[in-house]
């Protein structure tokens, strides 16, 4: 399952795991990315919310915002290999 889900998210990760330079990778990183992607899909839930509470249209836009970047944590920190992590961190 693991592996058909790399390939479906192949555009995104191969970007990140691309490269031979050194990196610098602790599993802290991978934990924190997790929390942080959890914590943009919550604000997004919470701003969809609010924005179909309130009526008012414009706030699509930052929940389409967080969810993407909630996702994107979310994606490279359980699929991504330990240089994707790293690179999204720009450690070096």
């Amino acid at each position: 399952m693991k592996d058909l889900l790399r390939k479906l998210f192949s555009p995104v990760l191969n970007p990140l795991e691309a490269g031979n330079a050194d990196y610098d990778y602790r599993p802290s990183h991978r934990k924190i990315l997790i929390a942080m992607g959890a914590l943009f899909i919550f604000l997004s839930v919470v701003a969809l919310i609010a924005t179909v509470y309130a009526g008012q249209w414009g706030g699509v836009l930052p929940v389409a915002v967080f969810l993407l970047v909630g996702l994107l944590c979310e994606v490279v920190a359980f699929l991504g290999s330990d240089r994707a992590v790293a690179k999204l961190w720009k450690s070096k």
